[in-house]
């Protein structure tokens, strides 16, 4: 009895995923914005909670005082385990949106296969929320995003190979996920 109610403190002590993105990503202008609008989308989309707490917390990794292997993914990933997150959620950020591309290129495999495959569909749906979700927040097409992304890295960085190598995976993940959470053929048009 008295584990359980310590237990149970210690989980009601424990800032939500909102929280905690935003004590990290609160003054990052762009990110928190991006980080906001992959949330609002799991919502959108009523998603599992798992996703919805991972779309709160996906990007926490960028912020500087997490910052360990250099990849964002892996170093959130890490920091959530610290603090005791459950796995899959974890799970989650660590592998979300073609992180295992980008973990190869950045000779990072060992560091990400210390956090297992999460559930395809969860995967796939949280794929989804980020990849229609800009920069600064707003609606994007899949298409538009991933442009976006390798704009913004120049050849031969390690997320841009990543992502020319992924995106036929990342596109494949997102159908999945359109089909999955049976939304209308028009949105699944407009979003890739």
């Amino acid at each position: 009895m008295l584990e359980r109610r310590m237990w149970n403190e210690a989980a009601a002590a424990k800032p939500s995923a909102e929280e905690r993105a935003r004590s990290l990503l609160g003054g990052h202008g762009s990110r928190w914005a991006h980080v906001q609008g992959v949330a609002a989308r799991a919502e959108e989309l009523d998603v599992s909670e798992d996703v919805i707490n991972a779309a709160w917390l996906h990007d926490i990794g960028y912020a500087d005082q997490l910052r360990d292997t250099g990849m964002h993914a892996i170093d959130g990933a890490l920091f959530l385990r610290r603090e005791g997150w459950p796995p899959v959620i974890c799970s989650l950020v660590a592998r979300h949106t073609g992180a295992a591309f980008e973990a190869e290129e950045r000779h990072l495999v060992e560091a990400l296969d210390k956090f297992p495959d999460p559930p395809r569909e969860l995967l796939d749906a949280l794929t989804l929320c980020d990849l229609t979700v800009a920069p600064d927040g707003t609606e994007s097409r899949i298409s538009e995003r991933l442009g976006e992304i390798l704009a913004r890295y120049p050849e031969g960085h390690p997320v841009h190979t990543a992502v020319r190598r992924s995106r036929p995976h990342l596109e494949l993940a997102c159908r999945r996920a359109i089909g999955a959470l049976g939304l209308a053929e028009g949105w699944g048009l407009s979003a890739l």
